[in-house]
């Protein structure tokens, strides 16, 4: 999402840099390419360094940078107490809605509960990329009045309905053309709860055999023995197509039928709405902002019910071609009203002019 933003940003009102606390990594090589500075600052991933910390307030200092905007928890406290030693304005970025201390680690967890506690004296603003998650904030002690939502944004000419693509991913998986494919397009997390997608589709598969299923994303390949032992529990292995990363998500998303998003937390899901923008009729547990993204053009169910999460997806395939059709299109459309990249690009630059307005 940050990359998206910034090559949707006005450079003649900023001159973005951005900083990464560890390494630079293939999103950085990628921002990189935009014409964009990166700065790895290669610290640990253990507990921030006051060191660190010092290290980078001098030196955003000696920049000249105007205004920090970080992005996720050990950003906004290591960013912010930074920004403040050197006398600039910040503005924090809050990604989730839920923070199951199952699911994430302790050191998170510590983070979040500090972030809470200086939420008052650091930030300028707090933006929050989905209203679950500002409510969830604001519940834990985030200072409210600070909070502002910006949702995240869609490349709507990336991501676009493309028969091309059906017709090639179809082929690189060795299907018929005409063959139904679900899919979920996540890293492979308990959060992303792949194990109630795999169970529904397997109620999926039973009810219609034709169907195929697809997952891409990090850590989700032939090497997850996790994955393929439960395919292979579940006796679905010769319809379920392990993908791993790709480079060309927005092909496998427009080749779907059904876009799926299983998760147990969420905050603003990318996936949802990038399947959405490829005209895809989405099916999403109800949890974070899922519900508001699809809105009445996609199929709501509870989170961690792989039956209703199979019913959900078997009504959607079920329907006549041209009512499928129909709901794929509200779903672009949906996209496009509301989550152009360009129009959430606007909103992020008018935030930080309004905050080094008032600054000066």
């Amino acid at each position: 999402m940050l990359h998206k933003l910034l090559a949707a940003s006005d450079r003649h009102a900023f001159d973005p840099l951005v900083i990464s606390l560890g390494s630079d990594g293939p999103i950085g090589a990628r921002t990189a390419a935009l014409g964009v500075r990166v700065r790895a600052l290669g610290m640990s991933r253990r507990f921030p360094s006051p060191a660190a910390t010092l290290r980078l307030a001098w030196w955003l200092r000696r920049e000249r940078i105007e205004l920090v905007q970080t992005w996720m928890y050990h950003a906004d406290l290591v960013g912010g107490l930074a920004a403040r030693l050197a006398g600039i304005p910040v503005v924090w970025g809050i990604r989730q809605s839920d923070l199951d201390p199952l699911m994430y680690s302790a050191r998170t967890v510590w983070v979040q509960k500090v972030c809470a506690r200086l939420s008052r004296v650091i930030p300028e603003r707090i933006v929050s990329c989905s209203e679950a998650g500002r409510r969830m904030h604001e519940a834990i002690g985030y200072d409210a009045s600070r909070m502002v939502h910006i949702p995240n944004g869609f490349e709507l000419e990336r991501f676009a309905p493309s028969e091309e693509h059906r017709r090639a991913v179809r082929a690189e998986l060795g299907l018929a053309p005409d063959t139904p494919l679900v899919g979920l397009v996540a890293r492979f997390d308990p959060a992303k709860d792949h194990e109630t997608f795999l169970r529904a589709a397997a109620i999926v598969v039973a009810s219609l055999p034709q169907v195929h299923v697809v997952l891409a994303g990090l850590g989700v390949d032939d090497g997850n023995r996790e994955l393929t032992g439960l395919c292979r529990d579940l006796n679905i292995s010769a319809s379920v197509h392990l993908l791993g990363r790709r480079a060309d998500v927005e092909r496998v998303t427009a080749a779907l039928d059904v876009a799926c998003s299983s998760s147990r937390t969420e905050g603003f899901a990318n996936t949802v709405g990038e399947g959405m923008a490829c005209g895809v009729p989405c099916v999403v547990t109800d949890c974070g902002d899922s519900a508001t993204i699809v809105g009445d053009a996609g199929v709501v169910v509870p989170p961690r019910d792989r039956t209703a999460l199979a019913t959900g997806i078997i009504s959607v395939l079920r329907r006549p071609t041209g009512e499928r059709a129909a709901l794929g299109a509200a779903a672009r459309s949906r996209v496009q009203c509301l989550f152009d990249i360009r129009a959430v690009a606007r909103r992020y630059g008018e935030l930080h002019a309004s905050v080094l307005d008032r600054d000066a």
